[in-house]
């Protein structure tokens, strides 16, 4: 690595005997892309040895606070992502396997990122080909035309080969809309669900589980409605108040678990952070006991905001299930706001699950709902994909792929990442933003591993563009090692009782002035200073927000006000 390049890294550890401690794997991604989310294993080990000084930035585990499971990362699979994946297929084979296993390979070598879960529309999105729904036959409140044939074809046959290379893949299906005749406006664009046929749809519901497992796929979960609190008459839409989603999600539940479903989880609201205190509030406090949890957006308001629901409610579940880049916006920044806000800022706030939008479109963001304004500006998603089959990896990809490392099972069917403590102290704490995961092992004799992911974002982007190495500290079972963190990512492993994953990013050669675009509204991020950055993750999630100023959102991180809400 050249003196002062910047990258993303993993580094694993496996926790032996607190004598023989080592970092022994690292993953990292360079700002520079020279290095895009690339194993470095040491020559040499890095050994933990009996604590020395702390360095001005001191990274300290404990193992012993331990938080949620992360059952998961990954994107949706809509219609238009199927499509292109399926196209890719039939120009190029070779190519098509090799993004799926990039993608949702759980080994532990290169290239396999391990995402382990996607979000599946029930009908369509702003990602399809036309406006369909699963039951297009009016007044049919039996649904016994019900098809789930109506989606197309290419759907189901990009799952099953997802779930050939990762079989623990994790199904999570939601409708944007009720079929159009169910509606106040007569479509499934816009609107709400009519009073009168608010009893009826959750057999709808019943039947799309139904349906997806009658393909061969197993449902993870699936969530009442897709942005209940957005109506717009370009693509399918459906308001919804939480005494109406609350009553649609309680008649779900029982019938799920009276057609031998029960195992399928029912999640609620599927809508952006600013309403946090509110709308999922109200629906758990209505018909909580029907839901595991809800599930947050980012396009208005700010991580931290998931901290006001899970105060009200610490047993139910977090879901992150929708982010949105836009194309044409900057790399590095990118990936700065998404590891700060969602791959470490949401998961401290209690997110178990952590999904970004389109697995794959082409390099306008295309193909999109006919006439839809969703994304006016091209919703960037995690692979590229171009009508000759060659592909790229997007920002979006490298992100949660460094995410993702840190926390699927070490062992085939064993159990996934769990949050535990850490925090990072001295007068450099600011430079690094650290999440630590635990991962424990189905045999006892196995030595648990525990990740870091490590973000170095001491880059000076707000003013002279000066990336900085940063050497820290890393404390853990009384024990320390050392390690120099250029600006960017990491995953380390360290050998023997733990494993122990740091992820760190590094900014582009390019201003990062430039934040990236969302598709949906957000509030403008102040420019950073080393003060607005305490990286406590050792507190409950709902007191981080006492140690450190919001977060948040770059300018770029902004779509027209036409687009989703």
């Amino acid at each position: 690595m050249l003196p002062g390049a910047l990258f993303l890294s993993a580094c694993i550890l496996a926790a032996r005997p607190v004598a023989s401690q080592q970092i022994w794997d690292i993953w990292q991604t360079t700002w520079d892309r020279q290095g895009l989310f690339t194993s470095l294993a040491p020559s040499t080990p890095i050994n933990f040895v009996t604590p020395g000084p702390a360095q001005a930035a001191d990274i300290v585990v404990t193992d012993t606070s331990v938080y949620q499971t992360i059952n998961g990362f990954g994107g949706s699979l809509t219609d238009s992502s199927a499509l292109t994946l399926n196209n890719l297929k039939g120009t190029n084979s070779a190519n098509y396997w090799s993004v799926l296993g990039h993608m949702f390979s759980v080994a532990d070598g290169a290239n396999a990122s391990g995402f382990s879960y996607i979000r599946v529309p029930i009908g369509a999105s702003d990602f399809s080909g036309s406006v369909y729904s699963l039951d297009d036959v009016s007044g049919d409140t039996s649904f016994s035309h019900f098809n789930i044939n109506n989606a197309p074809s290419y759907l189901f046959s990009v799952i099953k080969d997802i779930l050939s290379i990762n079989p623990a893949l994790k199904v999570h299906i939601v409708p944007w809309s009720p079929p159009g005749w169910m509606k106040t406006t007569g479509t499934m664009n816009g609107g709400t669900i009519q009073s009168s046929l608010v009893s009826a749809y959750p057999t709808y519901l019943l039947k799309a589980v139904q349906g997806f497992v009658n393909q061969g796929i197993t449902i993870y979960a699936i969530s009442v409605q897709n942005e209940p609190e957005n109506s717009n008459p370009t693509y399918p839409t459906c308001t919804m108040t939480p005494a109406i989603e609350g009553q649609i999600g309680a008649a779900l539940r029982t019938l799920l678990n009276n057609n031998g479903l029960g195992g399928v989880k029912v999640v609620g609201y599927e809508h952006n952070w600013n309403d946090a205190a509110n709308y999922p509030v109200q629906l758990m406090q209505d018909d909580g006991s029907s839901y595991d949890g809800v599930a947050f957006h980012c396009y208005s308001g700010t991580y931290s905001q998931q901290g006001a629901f899970q105060s009200a409610f610490p047993n139910k579940n977090i879901y992150f299930t929708e982010c949105s880049g836009t194309i044409g916006s900057d790399w590095w920044s990118d990936i700065k706001w998404y590891m700060d806000n969602l791959w470490i800022g949401s998961l401290q706030y209690g997110a178990g699950v952590g999904l970004m939008f389109n697995l794959a479109l082409d390099g306008n963001g295309h193909p999109t709902l006919p006439g839809t304004n969703s994304c006016a500006t091209g919703c960037r998603p995690i692979v590229t994909v171009n009508a000759d089959g060659s592909y790229a990896y997007n920002q979006e990809f490298y992100a949660l792929a460094q995410a993702s490392k840190a926390i699927i099972p070490k062992d085939a069917g064993g159990p996934w990442g769990q949050r535990i403590g850490v925090t990072v102290q001295g007068s450099l704490s600011w430079a690094l933003r650290v999440g630590a995961y635990s991962t424990k092992r189905l045999s006892s004799t196995d030595w648990n591993r525990i990740s870091l992911v490590v973000m170095n974002w001491d880059d000076s982007a707000s003013t002279t563009w000066n990336p900085v190495p940063v050497t820290a500290t890393i404390e853990y079972r009384g024990m320390q090692a050392t390690y120099t963190f250029p600006v960017g990512q990491f995953v380390s492993r360290l050998s023997g009782g733990s494993l122990l994953q740091m992820h760190k990013l590094a900014p582009p050669a390019m201003s990062a002035s430039v934040a990236p675009l969302l598709r949906r509204s957000r509030p403008q991020r102040p420019a950073r200073t080393p003060t607005s950055l305490v990286l406590s993750a050792q507190p409950a999630p709902n007191r981080l927000q006492q140690a450190r100023s919001a977060v948040l959102v770059p300018v770029s991180m902004r779509r027209i006000a036409s687009s989703r809400e």
